[in-house]
């Protein structure tokens, strides 16, 4: 019996890919003066996109003569790729640390969406069951 719906799996997917992009991006501010460093990426649109095209598409329907689709989601997990295509500083290292801050900004104001996302669900589900 599922308890949470789909959208749950969801959203926990993107927290945990939020996570690890935190991850990866501080670790590369952590080497910026390590030689040759090398930055990595979270590959996660690369990743999306090739979920979506693999997927198939079929839904529920309660007429014969609806359109089917699918709402079920595959678990995917984003890649990490290694930057071996770019070199800043003399000693071999190439993380960019404007980069890597605008990135950290980026993925701080995602996570905040995605947990508000996750209360405003468990907020109606705490509607439904104190019945207010």
């Amino acid at each position: 019996m599922k308890i949470f719906p789909q959208s749950f799996q969801s959203l926990e997917q993107a927290l945990s890919t939020a996570s690890l992009k935190q991850r990866v991006h501080s670790a590369n501010i952590a080497n910026v003066d390590t030689p040759n460093y090398k930055s990595k990426q979270v590959n996660f649109q690369t990743t999306f996109k090739d979920v979506l095209n693999n997927q198939p598409i079929s839904s529920y329907k309660t007429n014969s003569e609806h359109i089917a689709f699918s709402s079920e989601t595959t678990p995917f997990k984003p890649t990490i790729k290694m930057n071996n295509d770019t070199q800043y500083s003399p000693n071999g290292n190439n993380v960019d640390m404007d980069y890597e801050m605008a990135e950290l900004a980026k993925n701080q104001l995602w996570y905040n969406a995605v947990t508000e996302r996750v209360n405003g669900k468990f907020n109606s589900l705490r509607t439904v069951i104190d019945g207010r």
